[in-house]
C-alpha cells in the first residue's frame, strides 16, 4: 500500500507542477519536463520516507481525489492558455480517465489527435477512449478511422491492429477482423498469443470460416547451408561453444519462430528448420509469410550475441521457400 500511495503522490506532484510550471516551458521544453518530474520523484520519494499507510485508511478518498482533481484542474487551465500541445491533452486525457470522466477523457484525446494525426499511440489511445465513453462500447466510424490510419503509418502498432479486430467484429465483420487478427499473432508471446488465438477462433466460427490445418499448409523445411570463414580453427575455441541457426519474422518481435543448437563437435553444413523447431506453438514458421534466417557461434553457448561471436547477416526469404538458404559466418 505505501508503494501504491507514493506513486499516487508522484502523480500528484506532477500534475500540479504541470500547472504551475507551464509558463516556463517556453525556455526549453527539456528543462521544463525534467522539472516536472523532479517534483514527481520528490513528492514519491517524501511519501516513502515520512508518509503513514495508516493515516490514508483512516482519513477518507476525498482529500485525494481533490489533490487530483486540483492538478487536472491547473493542467486544464494551462491548456486553455496554450492550446496546441498535444502531449498536454494526452495527459489531460489520461487524467480524466483515472478520475472515471470517459466523456471529458474522449474530448481530450480527440484535441491530441488532432494536434498529432500521424502519431500511432495517440490515435489508438484516442479511439480507445472514444470508445469508453460510448454507452455500448462500441468503436464508431471516427474511432475506426483513427485505427486505420494507426495502422497505417505503423504497422507493426500491436494495439491497434487488436482494437481494429474489436471494431470490425462489432460491426460484423468478421472475415476482416479475423485478417487483421491472424496478421497480429505471430506477433504476440505467451498470455497475449494464446487470449488472441481464442477470439481468433470465435471471429472464424461467426466468419464461417475454419482455422487452416496441417494439411492445408506447405510444412516444408527451410534448409540453410552454413558457411563458416575461411581459416576457420576450431581448436581456438572452447567446448561449452554452440551454433544457433534461427529463424525470425520479418518486422516482429526477435523472438525466433524456430531456432536450432549445435555444439561445437558437431557443427553441421546444412540445417533443416521446421514448425518442431518453433519456440511458440501460436506462432510456427509455417504460419510467417516471411522470415530473415540467422546463424551465430557463441563462445558462451547460449543465444545472447557476444563480443567475441561470429554472426552471419540476416538473408530474407519468403514462407515456404523451396531450395537452400546460405548464410555465412563472419
Amino acid at each position: 500500500m505505501t508503494l501504491g500511495l507514493s506513486l499516487l503522490a508522484g502523480l500528484c506532484g506532477v500534475l500540479l507542477a504541470l500547472g504551475v510550471l507551464w509558463p516556463l516551458r517556453t525556455r526549453g521544453r527539456a528543462g521544463f519536463t525534467a522539472a516536472c518530474l523532479s517534483v514527481g520523484v520528490v513528492a514519491a520519494s517524501l511519501y516513502l520516507l515520512v508518509g503513514d499507510p495508516r493515516a490514508a485508511r483512516e482519513a477518507a478518498a476525498t482529500p485525494t481525489l481533490a489533490d487530483l482533481r486540483q492538478g487536472v484542474q491547473a493542467l486544464e487551465q494551462s491548456l486553455q492558455r496554450d492550446p496546441q500541445r498535444a502531449d498536454g491533452w494526452v495527459l489531460l486525457g489520461r487524467s480524466r480517465s483515472e478520475l472515471g470522466q470517459a466523456d471529458g477523457a474522449a474530448d481530450a484525446f480527440a484535441r491530441a489527435a488532432a494536434l498529432a494525426p500521424d502519431d500511432a499511440g495517440v490515435l489508438v489511445e484516442a479511439a480507445q477512449a472514444r470508445a469508453q465513453a460510448d454507452a455500448g462500447k462500441r468503436f464508431d466510424d471516427t474511432a475506426l478511422q483513427w485505427l486505420r490510419h494507426a495502422m497505417a503509418v505503423q504497422p507493426d502498432a500491436e494495439r491497434a491492429a487488436w482494437l481494429m479486430g474489436i471494431a470490425l467484429r462489432q460491426r460484423g465483420r468478421d472475415a476482416e477482423a479475423v485478417q487483421v487478427w491472424s496478421a497480429l499473432l505471430p506477433r504476440l508471446q505467451g498470455g497475449a498469443a494464446t487470449a488472441l488465438q481464442e477470439q481468433l477462433s470465435i471471429a472464424r466460427a461467426a466468419a464461417g470460416e475454419q482455422a487452416p490445418s496441417p494439411a492445408d499448409k506447405d510444412t516444408s523445411p527451410l534448409k540453410v547451408r552454413i558457411v563458416l570463414p575461411a581459416g576457420f580453427d576450431v581448436s581456438q575455441w572452447p567446448d561449452g561453444t554452440a551454433l544457433f541457426v534461427l529463424a525470425r519474422a520479418v518486422g516482429g518481435t526477435p523472438m525466433p519462430v524456430a531456432v536450432k543448437r549445435f555444439p561445437l563437435s558437431a557443427l553441421p553444413e546444412t540445417v533443416e528448420l521446421d514448425d518442431a523447431d518453433s519456440p511458440m506453438p501460436t506462432a510456427p514458421l509455417s504460419a510467417q509469410a516471411r522470415v530473415e534466417v540467422v546463424a551465430r557461434l557463441s563462445r558462451t553457448g547460449n543465444a545472447t550475441r557476444g563480443d567475441d561471436d561470429l554472426e552471419s547477416d540476416p538473408v530474407a526469404v519468403d514462407v515456404p521457400h523451396h531450395g537452400e538458404v546460405t548464410v555465412r559466418l563472419r
